[in-house]
Parts: structure tokens; C-alpha cells; sequence
């Protein structure tokens, strides 16, 4: 079945074959739009019959990778169903809100009044999610998050249409917290940027970490100079340091903490955005040593997994991170919804009951959601190994939680 990428790579006037469009995606990097939908389904089915799905999401800034690797992950799950999810046919229009709550608040806007679309997905930063969640859910869409899940939507702020298939901003970082615990490390000190996801970070570590907190210091939002930041770290002297700089910031503070010479001398934690697949390639030896939490790692060994990391790294020649297998799975949880529905997102309490009991294979494997409709599962430790060829790899090691749900679901009341 052939597949059309339209708006911004739109001057290509090229038709492809849905994996081939998908590998031109990757290859224009980030875009200002780009529209996927089947060219065979639209000629066989009025252009109503295509539920059409709005991916907002962050392209360009040091930290663009992160949406870029949601987006291909979300586009792969359309892949394998040859331009569908739960055998309804969709139409994925991607735009970059430029990590800028004001144009992914615009972006929202548009998509809604003149798209009409009802089902949203993508958003990367909380920052961003704060400006535009509020307005989709005020217009009776559905939002289901391959990313952001900052704490205001978690508790008492939580929605019956905002689901998410990532993790909760906290909980993310408690199981970071549990595994500092379990290594034994006595002080240490917090850093993350001064935004919403930062401070849920910071809150999130300290709920399962006993030890004393030497110093928490916040960080400019996608600063990649962190030389003040190292000067404190020596002054202060702790058992370990931990660090939530997603993207590039997370790939300029290895480097930096590296060549400090930090490294050596004060252990790294991390919670799964400071060391994946991206981070390893570009920081390379300087991440062995580094210690992390995550919920997915591409050694899984499930089914879903696999058949996930070899789709992915056969369309975009690449190794997938978490934020690709999270966008996967957002994209196979609105699958179950739309087959059980038929695909009438218009319908949405019908839609959104759908959701809630979706039984969809996850790369993560263990998956639930909880009352606030976030995600119960477990977590694990990752390190960056080297193999016998010398080559490096992020292995998964020791069970870190079980059945882990976030500390807000209990406030939630639907």
C-alpha cells in the first residue's frame, strides 16, 4: 500500500512505499509538518473514513531527537498495520511546537478548529503540556501522551480523555530514588532544569531516597554548558551525584561531568532520559559507569519487544531509545480503542471506556493503567556495558520495582 508524505516534505511531490516514507521522515530530520496517510485507503474510502491523528511534538533544539524518536516509533505501529491502527485507517499529521508552550498551544488550535481532529498525541516536554493539554481537553479530544506527564494532570487535575503510556514525571525518577537507595549512597546531590518535569524529578527521586540531599540545584531549560554546575559538584563532595537533563543537555552534562574528572570519583545516576540509545552513541565511553533506571530497555526479551527493535532498526537504521518504544506504545494502545470502536474517536466516552481496558502487547511488558489512567509497571537498572568486540550497549540488570504506579493516583477522582 503506498503511503503520501505531504506538508512540509510536500515539495517532494515523491509517493513511497509506507516504509520508504517513513525512512524519508527520518532522513529530513526535524520538520515543520509532515503529514502520513495512506494514498491507497483515500482513494478506496471518502476522506471521513480516515480518523486523523494530531502528533504535536518536539523536532528541533538540542532536544528534538526526543520527539523524532516518538514520532518514528508512533509511525512504525501505523507501518505495521500498512496505514492503520485496529484496522482503521489513519492520517498522523505531525508538527514541531519548537520545545515553545505558545506554538504547541497555537498548533492545538489549529488542529482543532480547522482539522477537526479529536485524538492528539506526541507532546514531549511538560512545559509545553501545560499550555496545550488544557485546551484539548477542553474541547472534548482525547490525549494520550507517548511522554510529558507532569503532576498537575496526575492527581486532582486529572481528566478522563488524558491518558498516558509513558510513565508519571515522578515516578520516573522514585525508581532512579529506590535504585541510589539500593547502591547504598549516603549524600548526594540533585540537579535538573528549573521547569515543571524538573521539579517533578527532584520530588520523584526523594520519595524512595533516604540519604541525605546535600544540595538540589535547578539548571536553565536546554542549557548544555554546565561548568558552574561541576565547581559545586567538587565543592560538595557527595557519595553521588543524580542528573535529569533530557537531549542534548543530557548529552553535554556526561561529557562535561566526564572530563571534569567527576567521574571517577562520584558516582552518576540517572533515570532513563540521561542514558539511552542517542546518549551512548554520542557521549561513548564517557557513559560506562553510569548508572540508570528504566521501564524498557531493546535487550527486553518479550515478544512485543522484539518485534518492536527489529522493526525499527530495519526503517530507520538506527538503535530505538525509550522515547521510540513509548511512542510505539501509545500508538498500539489507541489501536485497541480503535478496533473495539471501529475507529469513532467522535464517540468519546465510548472511545475513552476503550481505552481504559486496552489489552495492547507493550514493548515494556508488565502494563496496566492506574485509577489517573498513567501507567502501573516495573522498573529496572541499565548500565552501559562493552562487549566482547568492544562495542557498546546499554544492558538491563537487576528488578528495581514492581507494579509501580505514581504517587498521585490516589487524589484522582474521575
Amino acid at each position: 500500500m503506498d503511503t503520501l508524505v505531504s506538508g512540509a516534505a510536500k515539495s517532494t511531490g515523491l509517493t513511497r512505499r509506507c516504509g520508504a516514507a517513513l525512512r524519508r521522515l527520518r532522513q529530513i530530520g526535524p520538520v515543520a509538518m509532515a503529514t502520513v496517510f495512506s494514498a491507497g485507503m483515500l482513494a478506496a474510502l471518502p476522506a471521513a473514513a480516515q480518523v486523523k491523528i494530531g502528533f504535536i511534538t518536539t523536532l528541533s533544539t538540542p532536544a528534538g531527537y526526543l520527539g523524532e524518536d516518538a514520532r518514528d516509533g508512533f509511525l512504525l505501529a501505523v507501518e505495521e498495520e500498512r496505514g492503520r491502527l485496529g484496522g482503521v485507517a489513519v492520517q498522523v499529521v505531525v508538527e514541531d511546537d519548537k520545545l515553545q508552550p505558545a506554538a504547541g498551544k497555537q498548533i492545538a488550535e489549529k488542529f482543532l478548529q480547522s482539522d477537526k481532529i479529536k485524538l492528539f498525541s506526541g507532546l514531549i516536554f511538560s512545559n509545553v503540556a501545560a499550555a496545550v493539554v488544557p485546551d484539548l481537553l477542553a474541547a472534548n479530544a482525547i490525549f494520550v501522551s507517548p511522554n510529558a506527564a507532569p503532576s498537575n494532570f496526575a492527581g486532582k487535575g486529572c481528566h478522563k480523555n488524558y491518558f498516558v503510556a509513558s510513565w508519571q514525571n515522578d515516578s520516573l525518577h522514585a525508581a532512579s530514588g529506590a535504585l541510589a537507595q539500593n547502591l547504598g549512597y549516603k549524600r548526594m546531590v540533585l540537579l535538573a532544569p528549573n521547569y515543571q518535569a524538573g521539579k517533578d524529578a527532584l520530588n520523584g527521586f526523594k520519595t524512595k531516597y533516604k540519604g541525605a540531599v546535600v544540595e538540589e540545584i535547578y539548571t536553565n531549560l536546554n542549557s548544555t554548558d554546565f561548568a558552574a554546575e561541576m565547581a559545586r559538584i567538587r565543592q560538595l563532595r557527595p557519595d553521588a551525584v543524580y542528573q535529569f537533563h533530557p537531549g542534548g543537555s543530557g548529552i553535554a552534562f556526561i561529557k562535561q561531568y566526564s572530563q571534569a574528572g567527576l567521574k571517577s570519583t562520584i558516582p552518576l545516576v540517572v533515570p532513563m532520559p540521561g542514558l539511552e540509545a542517542r546518549i551512548l552513541s554520542a557521549v561513548g565511553d564517557d557513559a560506562v559507569g553510569v548508572i540508570a533506571s528504566s521501564h524498557w530497555n531493546a535487550d527486553f526479551d518479550n515478544a512485543a519487544s522484539k518485534a518492536f527493535v527489529e522493526g525499527f532498526r530495519r526503517v530507520y537504521k538506527r538503535e530505538p531509545t525509550p522515547y521510540a518504544a513509548q511512542g510505539y506504545d501509545a500508538a498500539k494502545l489507541i489501536a485497541e480503542a480503535m478496533r473495539a470502536t471501529g475507529g469513532k474517536v467522535e464517540d468519546t466516552e465510548r472511545f475513552r471506556a476503550a481505552m481504559v481496558k486496552a489489552e495492547a502487547k507493550l514493548t515494556r511488558g508488565n502494563f496496566r493503567f492506574g485509577p489517573n489512567q498513567h501507567p502501573v509497571h516495573d522498573w529496572y537498572q541499565i548500565s552501559a556495558v562493552k562487549g566482547a568486540d568492544g562495542k557498546l550497549t546499554l544492558k538491563t540488570g537487576a528488578k528495581v520495582l514492581t507494579n509501580e504506579g505514581d504517587p498521585y493516583a490516589q487524589e484522582c477522582k474521575m
